[in-house]
């Protein structure tokens, strides 16, 4: 089957009315695109904010010719919004393969190594591999925050020692850490499709014997390492219950944050915890720090 994609700007228009208007009109899919590359950081709980200057892009089948499509498209909306309409045939393939073709194992710090799933190992005799292809959670070492985390993880020495990733999308730091000889690990995420995501990937790389995985992070037993790669204004309100997860003597790795947005993470840390590293990236910040004896 072939598809068409048609391109519109969203203007003034509400976008959840745009989108349910388009799948009633027949849309497989509906995404909004942003056209100059404006952040959108930190929405509240439940927000869905655009960008100023935002494209809709809807998938139809190619049932209808395009002239067809349009008439049936200025039934319901008006001139300024198909004004500049690009129209797009699309090919079907086998979409779910199409987007793995390009992505290559990665290698963060000295040993640890992602990989996707139809890749060869790498030839390092001691490389730790975690196998690991994008799915519909957060996290594949490909964005700065998840690989500072990573490269952390590599540098720690995490034998034995208990976990906690407080918002683990795909596992993917859970699973690092069991692989770098961690003894078990607690993966806390509210969204379904992440708890289905890291028990899968923990089940093909071996370790799903050693993680639990829970969607309430407020009664968790205290570890010897915590992650929580979010955004700086959960980590704020979190600070209270990330630092009685963290044994003293403990190491809590955050990231998620922007470089503008470290000093007010550190303020809120400083109560319970020593600064070991602070490291940036591409406008990104990772902190690496240590839980006091006391506080």
């Amino acid at each position: 089957m072939s598809f068409v994609e048609f391109e519109f700007r969203l203007t003034h228009h509400d976008a959840d009315a745009v989108a349910d208007a388009l799948e009633r009109l027949g849309a497989l899919s509906v995404t909004f695109k942003d056209l100059r590359d404006d952040p959108v950081l930190e929405p509240l709980p439940g927000e869905f904010r655009l960008w100023p200057e935002t494209a809709v892009i809807a998938l139809f089948d190619d049932s209808l010719s395009e002239t067809e499509r349009l008439d049936q498209l200025a039934a319901r909306f008006d001139e300024e919004f198909l004004a500049g309409a690009k129209f797009r045939p699309v090919e079907d393939r086998a979409w779910e393969r199409e987007w793995l073709k390009d992505w290559q194992p990665m290698r963060y710090g000295k040993r640890l190594w992602i990989c996707p799933t139809q890749s060869d190992p790498p030839e390092a005799s001691d490389a730790v591999v975690v196998w690991l292809d994008p799915g519909l959670a957060f996290g594949t070492g490909t964005h700065p925050t998840t690989a500072q985390c990573l490269e952390m993880l590599d540098e720690l020495d995490l034998k034995g020692r208990t976990i906690i990733d407080y918002g683990c999308g795909s596992g993917i730091l859970c699973i690092a850490a069991l692989k770098l000889a961690a003894k078990s690990a607690i993966g806390v995420d509210l969204d379904p499709q992440a708890q289905l995501a890291i028990q899968e990937n923990a089940a093909r790389n071996g370790v799903a014997q050693q993680i639990r995985v829970q969607a309430d992070g407020r009664a968790l037993p205290p570890a010897d390492c915590v992650l929580a790669n979010i955004l700086a204004g959960p980590l704020v309100e979190l600070a209270p219950l990330l630092a009685r997860a963290c044994k003293p003597g403990g190491d809590l790795v955050l990231s998620g944050i922007l470089v503008e947005q470290t000093a007010q993470l550190l303020c809120a840390y400083e109560p319970w915890f020593d600064i070991v590293t602070n490291r940036q990236r591409e406008g990104w910040t990772c902190l690496h720090l240590k839980r006091r004896q006391t506080g």
